[in-house]
């Protein structure tokens, strides 16, 4: 059995946010922390996309500076190729391997910089270029792989669109020929016609240089395109395991059902839905049991008393999938059958 090249193991962070010590003194009020990853667990195997899904708030960006080291967990272990991941180590080995591409294009890259310094300094950092002719030659290469011309290697940032600042960012991920990109939300300031380009210019690059990629989204049209398995998160935890077609055609958790519904599609028009209210709750004062269950129309007492864990899909095949709820266990909940496109 092969070694997943990414693999997560009850991996938790926590946030202090109390106010200073003087003021919880006078007003007496005890710390508060904020569970934003709470017992984290999945594979990535290599080659694949993996798709981390969920409202806005839900942990889904915190798991992705988790695993390149811009938080350390408060709990878990984090394992790149079967080692443990250790960002204190001197060796930059292991960070040259894995790159991530940020949301806002327009954010992520210096104005100050001319496009060539920007994709230049992750090959200078890690010295991957023997000369200036050497390196000059990369950068042109590397603009030319995302679509872009060596030339705009002399243009700042704000001379590009969008879609072309998203590329530049790819194209500065891909400098150090990593094996692992972790993909947080990167279409989702670019217009449908763009992200379109971009999403196809990922999988291209996928097939090509055989990246495994970690796709983080809020838009569930964009991670039916490109993933191969969809994690659902919500308030820290993943409360849904399944391959794409699976958890689209037959989803389980009503959270998923709920963020599926929300989903404009014309041949549902007039079809009845179980409506989900409520809000998502304070992150500093979660519910007992399970999180959703305020929220959740086909909760009981067990739900409101008892954390569900992640278990295989009752009738299901081995390995087809995992869901975190009482009432799929207990049979409660009618399948739901959804159209595929």
């Amino acid at each position: 059995m092969s070694v997943p090249l990414v693999e997560l193991i009850d991996v938790a962070r926590y946030f202090d946010v109390s106010p200073p010590w003087l003021n919880r003194v006078i007003e007496r009020k005890p710390r508060q922390i904020l569970r934003a990853v709470d017992g984290v667990s999945f594979a990535i195997e290599k080659g694949e996309t993996l798709g981390l899904v969920g409202e806005s708030g839900c942990g889904k960006s915190t798991v992705a500076r988790l695993i390149v080291g811009l938080y350390r967990p408060t709990r878990g272990e984090i394992l790149y190729n079967g080692r443990q991941v250790d960002f204190s180590d001197p060796e930059l080995a292991l960070r040259r391997t894995m790159q991530m591409i940020f949301q806002d294009p327009y954010a992520s890259l210096n104005p100050r910089w001319r496009v060539k310094d920007i994709v230049a300094e992750p090959i200078r950092a890690h010295g991957l270029a023997q000369t200036p002719a050497a390196l000059a030659a990369k950068v042109v290469a590397l603009l030319e792989q995302v679509g872009l011309a060596g030339a705009d290697g002399a243009k700042y940032p704000h001379q590009f669109s969008g879609g072309q600042r998203q590329r530049i960012s790819i194209a500065r991920a891909l400098a150090t020929d990593p094996a692992f990109l972790i993909c947080d939300e990167p279409t989702s300031a670019l217009d449908v016609s763009v992200q379109a380009q971009v999403l196809n210019l990922m999988r291209r690059l996928q097939r090509e240089l055989g990246l495994t990629y970690l796709f983080i989204s809020h838009n569930l049209a964009v991670v039916h395109h490109i993933a191969d398995r969809v994690g659902v998160m919500y308030l820290g935890r993943i409360v849904e395991f399944a391959p794409t077609r699976q958890l689209f055609a037959s989803p389980q958790h009503p959270y998923t059902r709920m963020l599926l519904a929300a989903v404009p599609d014309l041949a549902m028009t007039g079809t009845p839905r179980t409506a989900v209210g409520g809000e998502v709750p304070n992150p500093l004062d979660p519910p007992t049991g399970c999180a959703f269950h305020p929220r959740c129309p086909y909760a009981n007492e067990r739900c409101r008393r008892e954390v569900p864990t992640l278990q295989a899909i009752p009738g299901a095949e081995p390995g087809a999938g995992q869901v975190a709820c009482h009432a799929v266990e207990e049979g409660r909940l009618a399948p739901l059958a959804v159209a595929v496109p």
